[in-house]
């Protein structure tokens, strides 16, 4: 396929892809690899993944170059990314024996019981472009360490992105096999779901995408995690440090160039801040800078793609053309590249794009709201529900409106973001499973029940 810079519009080279010849053999070697690996000590998988994150940190600034040519995110961010990959795997590097560890559990006198935690097999990952390095090592760290042998089908304009993932960990010292990236598209994927060597399937990406995997996992009866996308609310209430919270807004609003799952989205803002507080962050998003994503004084690059470019005006258009106002930006900047600036909207309907679909970049819609209940109820008025934000200086409060905020992760006076130490995931439209820590190791496991006794205790 055609590939482009979307900072500069100049063309990328091409990247051979993977035939249906190469497919079997990758499933065929998956197949046989796993029964090594599952069998391998523990202590060498954590090892290899120790070794991962030292090839990442001696390598970041080269990945985060690469990261930043093929989908423009700004330098700093993608050197950030390759620090939080490097991040996951010592994580589970370290805490693997405990996550893994049998769980003992009380039953009958003279009874050993517990329940022990195994790999099921090949897993197939089916992820974005818009964390190209990162979305892959928090499938690649748990799953791995647990055991498992991941296949890796990544978005079609990062390529190179997923070719230097199964680079790193072989240089690590992984085994053949044991990671493959596949240069194909999504045409495969239904297939490739259905395969008996594929024993799970986890996929990060859009609604429809994620209908469709689920829906042949479900019919092949194979587990699945699904990590779709998010309209997050950023609640502001009367009490809350306005000017923190514009500028973590703005941040959270404009991460990526706007291009996140988590990034808050909804702005919604009790009355009594509401002023103050439109001020302060049409202030702070104005002061951002648009440019070079290879320079690191930009804080914002350009969007992927020039269709997202298209859809993210048509969203903001189709949004003033129902009512909404622009504060701030709200054309697309004319110059070479795919570039969006930060745009504020207020007074958006509740039927407008900005309110109601999932906004792919950085343009943010400011609601108003009476009371603390209406900042709650249109928090949750949405058939999404990733993760969200809370401002306020009483630590009660907000703990007690997270409760109430219907979503897969609530952070109070902090944006939004994923940790390896916390399981990461959403409710409603914006899919099922979890993914880190803990939980999400354990997502492709058997947990298995094991009953022991003596024969003599036989009646």
């Amino acid at each position: 396929m055609t590939r482009t810079n979307p900072a500069t519009e100049e063309s990328l080279s091409s990247v051979a892809s993977h035939d249906g010849d190469d497919v079997e053999t990758a499933l065929a070697t998956a197949s046989e690899t796993f029964w090594m690996w599952r069998d391998t000590d523990l202590r060498e998988r954590r090892r290899l993944l120790e070794t991962t994150a030292e090839v990442l940190c001696d390598r970041t600034d080269e990945f985060a170059r690469l990261a930043t040519k093929e989908m423009g995110k700004p330098i700093d961010g993608a050197r950030a990314e390759i620090e939080k990959c490097a991040w996951v795997c010592d994580h589970y590097a370290e805490r693997a024996p405990e996550y893994l560890a049998d769980e003992p559990v009380g039953t009958e006198p003279e009874t050993e019981s517990f329940v022990a935690t195994e790999p099921l097999g090949p897993v197939l990952a089916v992820m974005p472009w818009n964390y190209p390095f990162w979305q892959v090592f928090r499938f690649v760290a748990p799953n791995l360490v647990a055991g498992n042998v991941g296949l890796l089908k990544h978005a079609s304009n990062v390529p190179e992105c997923a070719l230097a993932v199964e680079s790193i960990l072989r240089e690590a010292g992984f085994p053949e096999g044991v990671f493959q990236t596949l240069v194909v598209g999504s045409d495969r994927v239904d297939s490739m779901i259905r395969d008996d060597r594929i024993r799970a399937v986890t996929l990060t990406g859009s609604e429809p995408a994620g209908r469709a995997v689920g829906q042949t996992a479900g019919k092949e009866l194979k587990p699945s995690v699904l990590e779709l996308g998010g309209s997050d609310p950023y609640v502001v209430l009367d009490d809350a440090d306005i000017e923190a919270a514009a500028a973590v807004g703005a941040r959270a609003r404009t991460l990526n160039s706007g291009q996140s799952c988590i990034a808050a989205k909804r702005f919604i803002v009790h009355a009594d801040a509401y002023d103050a507080f439109l001020d302060a962050f049409v202030t702070e998003m104005e002061a951002l800078t648009v440019g070079d994503p290879s320079d690191p004084d930009t804080d914002i690059g350009p969007q992927a793609r020039a269709d997202l470019v298209d859809d993210l005006h048509e969203q903001v258009t189709a949004s003033v053309e129902a009512g909404a106002s622009v504060e701030t930006g709200g054309e697309p900047l004319d110059r070479t590249g795919y570039f969006y600036p930060p745009t504020v909207v207020t007074d958006v309907p509740p039927d407008a794009p900005l309110a109601s679909e999932e906004v792919f970049g950085p343009a943010a819609a400011v609601f108003r709201v009476e009371s603390e209940a209406e900042a709650v109820a249109l928090a949750n008025d949405s058939e999404l529900g990733l993760a969200g934000s809370v401002w306020t200086e009483d630590r009660e409060r907000g703990q007690a409106v997270a409760r109430r905020i219907e979503s897969g992760a609530v952070f109070v006076n902090e944006l939004a973001k994923s940790d390896p130490r916390l399981p990461f995931g959403g409710i409603k439209n914006s899919g099922y499973g979890r993914e880190l820590a803990e939980q999400g190791l354990k997502a492709f496991c058997n947990e298995k029940t094991v009953w022991v006794q003596d024969t003599a205790d036989q009646p």
